[in-house]
């Protein structure tokens, strides 16, 4: 070890990954430090219920992991980390036994919606289709680490994508539409009037029509795993079980990089009340599930589907997410569910099958949506609870234990409303700088905020190895 660490790096989630490797590929001495016998963060692979049976504690389905600026640039490959896109991206049922479609072809998804908004879709997506290289690295850029290479496009994203996604919705004529892309939103937990949840279901729709909405092979610990590899044999180290609880615990660095939320990073670090005014929004209520067989969706189009949303009218999405937000778990939740092993069958022994499912709850919530949720799957596929053969449930408490940058359960590392949505950790154009001039921030809590795309670790790496290159 050297006298001197160029970096430190606290927490191995994919963020605190990217911006090891980030700094260690431009030469920089990094150590990474984790709490967990393992690395990962939101990007595990477990085996919750049954033997053979692996599951994603957290996030399952990476439209932003395929389609990152930062993944592009590197040879994740080398070190196992494989794609699978199953037949469709995404479907979401109706109760009259159809579903509207996100496929990777605009026509096919605009033809879902029927002819009253297929074009509607089409010149909502029409203007970004084949720019997405540019757009991602320009938005998931913002605010001030790199100057846009698309500026005109950007601009025009954002005059689509700011406005609540309540107006974006007034586009479409029938509520097939305006419900899928509710449930697009809702993959952030933002009630639909927020600022900028327009971007969101904008930014996800693109997503799916440009590189899918893929699953790795073996889990997300796949990404996880091909991300330590690569930092190893750039020369970077990793502890795994180390628990940080103070700077000192750490050794001497010229920069400390915290992939934590941003109330520990101020324990740790001693930053006093930096973050106080930081607002953690709601929870989720998840179930993994093994199953004796496939899902037996009414619809046709969710049999071959990764991710399927269940929620059948914005309306009813709209008022889960009120509901929850405001401090009520809802009594007809929305859910987002995953079907990892119809592409991967090394997720599940022969013949069987793994699901995942999460609705919104409040944060801190402590209460069970089991029932909730299983009503809410058996209306759109009967007979599911007679294929279940395990289940492993986790609430806000559950998934705080589990990954510490899920304050409350809240799994986006920081409310996801208001300013907060684009402007967090605060109201800075550099948020991954703290008050001590070695401490940075780079979770989910800094822009561009939830996902396993690295986007947080690479913008925070910048600023770093900015500061060390001119001292």
């Amino acid at each position: 070890m050297p006298s001197m660490l160029d970096a430190v790096v606290v927490g191995a989630g994919p963020n605190g990954l990217t911006a090891a490797v980030e700094l260690a590929r431009r030469g920089f001495a990094v150590e990474v430090f984790e709490a967990r016998e393992t690395v990962g963060g939101g990007a595990r692979t477990e085996e919750l219920t049954l033997p053979g049976f692996r599951h994603d504690p957290c996030s399952a389905v990476h439209p932003l992991g395929v389609g990152s600026p930062v993944f592009a640039t590197m040879p994740l490959d080398r070190y196992g980390l494989e794609w699978l896109h199953p037949e469709l991206p995404m479907a979401h049922p109706f109760d009259d036994g159809t579903a509207a479609v996100l496929s990777r072809s605009v026509a096919e998804t605009a033809a879902s919606f029927g002819p009253r908004d297929a074009g509607a879709y089409r010149r909502l997506v029409t203007p970004f289709i084949g720019r997405w290289p540019t757009l991602a690295r320009d938005f998931m850029s913002l605010p001030l680490t790199a100057l846009p290479r698309d500026p005109v496009t950007l601009a025009r994203f954002g005059l689509a994508g700011l406005p609540p996604s309540t107006w974006l919705m007034k586009r479409f004529r029938d509520d097939r539409a305006r419900a899928l892309f509710a449930g697009l939103v809702a993959h952030v937990i933002a009630p639909l009037d927020g600022l900028a949840t327009g971007a969101v279901g904008l930014m996800f729709a693109l997503a799916a029509h440009e590189g899918g909405w893929p699953l790795p092979r073996g889990g997300s610990q796949s990404i996880s795993d091909a991300l330590t590899g690569y930092l190893r044999d750039l020369g970077g180290v990793v502890h795994t079980g180390f628990e940080v609880k103070r700077l000192d615990d750490l050794p001497p660095a010229r920069a400390y990089v915290f992939d934590t939320s941003p109330t520990a990073a101020a324990r740790i670090a001693g930053l006093g009340r930096a973050y106080d005014g930081y607002r953690y929004g709601a929870s989720v209520f998840k179930i993994d599930y093994a199953l004796d067989g496939p899902v037996p969706w009414t619809a046709e189009a969710p049999r071959t589907a990764g991710t399927v949303q269940i929620g059948p009218s914005s309306r009813e999405i709209g008022t889960a997410l009120r509901q929850a937000s405001g401090g009520r778990a809802p009594e007809t939740p929305f859910l987002i569910s995953a079907q990892p092993s119809l592409v991967d069958p090394s997720r599940a022994p022969e013949g069987k099958h793994v699901f995942w499912t999460y609705g919104h709850v409040p944060h801190g919530w402590d209460g069970d949506l089991t029932e909730a949720i299983e009503r809410q799957i058996e209306r759109f596929a009967p007979g599911f609870s007679d294929r279940v053969l395990a289940r492993a449930t986790a609430g806000p408490a559950e998934l705080f234990a589990r990954n510490a940058n899920y304050v409350g359960g809240d799994i986006a590392c920081g409310a996801a409303a208001g300013l907060q949505l684009v402007l967090r950790p605060k109201l800075s154009l550099f948020p991954y700088t703290t008050s001590h001039p070695a401490v940075y921030l780079c979770s989910a809590a800094t822009p561009p905020g939830p996902g396993v795309h690295g986007m947080s670790g690479h913008n925070a790496a910048k600023a770093v190895w900015r500061r060390l290159r001119s001292t």
